[in-house]
């Protein structure tokens, strides 16, 4: 199965394409933003890379989120344009799921939210253990201490640094981003489903009467 992966919700606009496993092309960069000039021509180039036609792909997977709002519309938008036009399914990947999935064992996936707030969810062996969630910094802490307990940790994510002290010896690592090989690996391994933002509390910014960008009403 030859797999587009793209992740534009952090702080790194990356791509790859995997083909049943083996990874033809991988580029990333980081940005805070800039993701929607730098995506297409990023894709291009992989695809370039690995060598292979657009309609040879089989699956486009996208990070859908949490993370920043302009930068996951980004890329769950141009997944859905790309698989709409080459008439190929796509799915969508969790951040926290492919922040995860670089360490193995009981690792901590936990994004900064800004607010005193973070964006966690905890796996074991890959398996979730939680739903994503956005949780107060201290609350946080608090339940990944009991977690600790005689157990080896891997905090990773932008979050990891404001979590180490509650999971004293932990592993931290602190990605700018996803990386798109994961994406892709994780999106071949699932069933294709209509690509949806995760957002998991309102955005900051506001339109005029309080609405958000992503009201509806014209």
């Amino acid at each position: 199965m030859l797999v587009l992966g793209l992740d534009t919700c952090l702080n790194a606009c990356s791509v790859a394409v995997v083909d049943d496993g083996t990874v033809l092309a991988h580029h990333s960069e980081a940005m805070a933003r800039g993701h929607q000039e730098r995506l297409a021509p990023m894709v291009r180039a992989a695809m370039a890379e690995a060598g292979r036609p657009f309609a040879d792909l089989d699956l486009i997977g996208a990070t859908v989120g949490p993370g920043s709002f302009t930068g996951l519309r980004v890329g769950v938008a141009f997944a859905k344009g790309l698989a709409s036009a080459l008439g190929r399914p796509a799915a969508g990947v969790g951040t926290l799921e492919a922040l995860a999935a670089e360490a193995a064992g009981t690792v901590v996936a936990a994004i900064d939210a800004r607010r005193d707030q973070l964006y966690l969810q905890i796996f074991d062996g890959g398996v979730a253990l939680m739903a994503p969630d956005v949780l107060p910094v201290g609350t946080a802490a608090a339940r990944l201490a009991e977690l600790a307990q005689g157990r080896p940790l891997t905090l990773v994510g932008s979050g990891a640094p404001l979590l180490a002290s509650a999971a004293p010896g932990a592993a931290v690592s602190t990605p700018e981003g996803c990386d798109a090989r994961l994406v892709a690996r994780l999106a071949a391994g699932r069933s294709s489903a209509p690509l949806r933002p995760l957002y998991l509390r309102a955005p900051d910014a506001k339109l005029p009467g309080g609405r958000t960008p992503d009201d509806p009403r014209p």
